[in-house]
């Protein structure tokens, strides 16, 4: 009996190539269709090092209509992960309609096959859809408030249409990941984060820092009400995340499952940044040059997620800690040193 396959979008990305190797684990058939504006194409070359299969490969462009629907006049596919979206806050307070046209077209020009067809569909959300909730730690039932940025507004207008199309179609099944802060790399360091150009992320600048790639980082707001006056955010393992996304796949194949769920994806515990400095710190061996800057627009004071109903309903659960996210991303780092065509 053949695997199934698996349609991962952006599946060479950060968030998508874990994944790929944990569908691969899990015994499926993963397809990857990526256009490599924000990856590299040797991401295929590392996952087959890591689980000796080399996942089909395509460069398309999700927001071609056209290519998009020759795609899918040519493969079968039942089942779609999709990840490939922009996603740095900052870059979409100054790019607004950048990350509108391509966050909102690839998901679009996607559901106008699914819609036709009987599909699984688990998408990448955020927890940014809260906002700054009023209640910590937020739940799934949370009210979703005006975004504080624009791509946590494409995660929120995104959902939407997701509910909103599995409401009268009843043959598309949905499941929306809402997750917090991925950090971290694969045990093997063959794959992690890799950020083109300055990183927008913590941990990324945290680990180039450390290994002289930058020169100081900078620590965004320092009188916001948490412990030490830093922003306090969910940080969870990228395996733990990408295990997350194979269990709510199976978790939609079950003949009983809803047309349309949300998941909050974290570890329930909330760290600020100068825990995660100071966290890091202490498992590399390495003292970080960084500095205090005034607050980032966009971003929220603190959020971090009651994960109670992906225990419950998808048999998951978080279970690596800061340190082994803090030690798995400077063995990444560490790695990259030496094998700079990545």
């Amino acid at each position: 009996m053949s695997a199934q396959k698996i349609l991962v979008t952006g599946g060479t990305g950060y968030i998508g190539s874990h994944t790929v190797v944990e569908l691969i684990s899990a015994g499926y058939e993963p397809i990857i269709v990526d256009n490599l504006s924000n990856s590299s194409i040797n991401i295929l070359d590392q996952i087959a090092e890591i689980t000796g299969v080399k996942p089909a490969f395509f460069n398309l462009d999700l927001c071609d209509e056209q290519a998009v629907n020759f795609f899918f006049a040519t493969h079968a596919i039942q089942n779609i992960i999709h990840f490939a979206a922009f996603k740095a806050v900052g870059e979409s307070v100054v790019e607004p309609l950048k990350y509108y046209r391509n966050n909102l077209f690839s998901l679009v020009n996607l559901l106008n096959y699914c819609v036709e067809k009987d599909v699984n569909f688990v998408f990448s959300s955020s927890c940014t859809v809260y906002g700054q909730p009023d209640v910590l730690p937020v739940t799934e039932d949370a009210a979703v408030k005006p975004a504080q940025s624009p791509y946590g507004n494409t995660k929120q207008i995104a959902e939407e249409i997701l509910q909103e199309t599995t409401a009268v179609k009843k043959n598309l099944k949905v499941s929306s990941l809402r997750y917090f802060n991925p950090v971290g790399a694969h045990e093997s360091a063959k794959i992690g984060e890799l950020p083109i150009g300055v990183p927008q992320n913590l941990v990324p600048f945290i680990t180039q820092t450390a290994i002289g790639k930058r020169e100081k980082l900078t620590v965004f707001g320092t009188d916001y009400a948490t412990p030490d006056g830093s922003c306090v955010r969910d940080y969870i393992h990228v395996v733990d995340l990408a295990k997350a996304h194979v269990a709510a796949l199976k978790a939609l194949q079950k003949p009983n499952a809803a047309n349309y769920e949300v998941f909050n994806i974290g570890t329930g515990k909330g760290s600020t940044v100068l825990e995660v400095i100071k966290t890091f710190e202490a498992v590399s061996g390495q003292k970080l040059n960084y500095e205090f800057g005034p607050r980032r627009p966009g971003d929220v004071e603190q959020v971090y997620g009651d994960v109670r109903k992906a225990e419950s309903q998808l048999g998951w659960k978080a279970e690596l800690d800061l340190s082994d996210m803090m030690r798995s991303a400077w063995a990444w780092e560490k790695y990259l040193v030496e094998h700079p065509i990545l």
